[in-house]
């Protein structure tokens, strides 16, 4: 049951509630068909056990107007996943968490403790020590979730150098045979499916410089929940450190770190050095230089870049 809902999962990054994109009805047909009958009822049941909720009006409505290319994109998702589970590729799923300005402000849940915490009334950012930039990585296979803290801004180049960082440090090490690497982002932000300048800097910082056929698959416009990081890694992280103001980077840093869960999830965290300007702008030349290809369905959404024989 677990196999059969896990690649349509969304979840609220705040909390652990979760729910499945498809209907009881549907996955008791799919249950049924892979040989294992089951009644909606029953799916129900085994759903709740699993820890899925049902829907309430609150914040869960993706879009006014579905995109046509909606479903066939999460049928693509579903297809690459499958690929790479199989051949032991990695699969990473990856999102900047909300931004945290870093200070004696109140963090919104409750935690244990003889006496509250004491903090501002007000959150003004000029009295903040800085403002957290945490760039999740999520790898799906190991439940292994890392997270790179910057205090610039959040650029396709910073999500990038984030990446580079994840697989010098731990990538590369878990699997070391592998040329392939399947990236499940959101469709906007500094992962942005139509950002020149993510493509530029996956191509120089990934690609080239480690040989890696990196192969990206966007979630469609509006569905940022159905994306894994958000239930598997950011929930925890929002509830380990709920109630617990984040005064300065090592506080936050170590509650990233301290961070797990009963299914055996672990979190590596590290600070990434350096500013990142917005505005960077990609010419139609860098572009064409590029050793991209994109899938003739959905395209806007996915693509593979491929190491260049000659890096300029």
């Amino acid at each position: 049951m677990q196999g059969l809902v896990e690649p349509e999962t969304a979840g609220n990054p705040m909390s652990e509630q979760k729910w499945a994109r498809s209907s009881l009805r549907h996955l008791a047909q799919r249950l049924k068909d892979a040989g294992h009958p089951a009644s909606p009822p029953t799916v129900g049941r085994l759903l709740r056990k699993l820890g899925y909720s049902l829907r309430v009006n609150a914040k869960k409505r993706e879009a006014s107007t579905a995109h046509p290319d909606r479903e066939p994109q999460f049928e693509i998702i579903a297809s690459q996943r499958q690929i790479f589970q199989a051949a032991g590729w990695p699969i990473i799923s990856v999102d900047t968490k909300k931004k945290e300005l870093i200070g004696n402000f109140k963090n919104a849940g409750r935690a244990w403790g003889q006496e509250a915490e004491t903090v501002n009334v007000h959150d003004f950012p000029h009295d903040a020590l800085m403002r957290a930039v945490p760039y999740g990585i999520y790898d799906v296979s190991n439940n292994r979730g890392s997270v790179y803290v910057g205090t610039s801004a959040d650029t396709p180049e910073f999500a990038v150098t984030a990446l580079a960082r994840w697989w010098e440090d731990e990538g590369r090490q878990r699997f070391p045979s592998t040329t392939q690497l399947l990236i499940l982002a959101d469709a906007g932000g500094s992962n942005g499916a139509r950002t020149r300048s993510i493509k530029l800097h996956l191509q120089e910082q990934l690609s080239d410089r480690y040989g890696l056929s990196v192969t990206v698959c966007h979630y469609p416009t509006g569905c940022s929940k159905w994306n894994p990081i958000e239930h598997r890694l950011f929930s925890q992280i929002s509830l380990n450190w709920a109630g617990k103001p984040l005064r300065s980077l090592d506080i936050m840093l170590n509650s990233i770190r301290g961070t797990t869960t009963q299914t055996g999830l672990t979190v590596q965290a590290a600070m990434v050095d350096g500013t990142f300007e917005k505005g960077q702008k990609v010419s139609d030349d860098q572009m064409q230089q590029l050793n991209i290809e994109h899938q003739s369905v959905c395209r806007q959404w996915n693509y593979t870049i491929r190491p260049r024989l000659a890096v300029d």
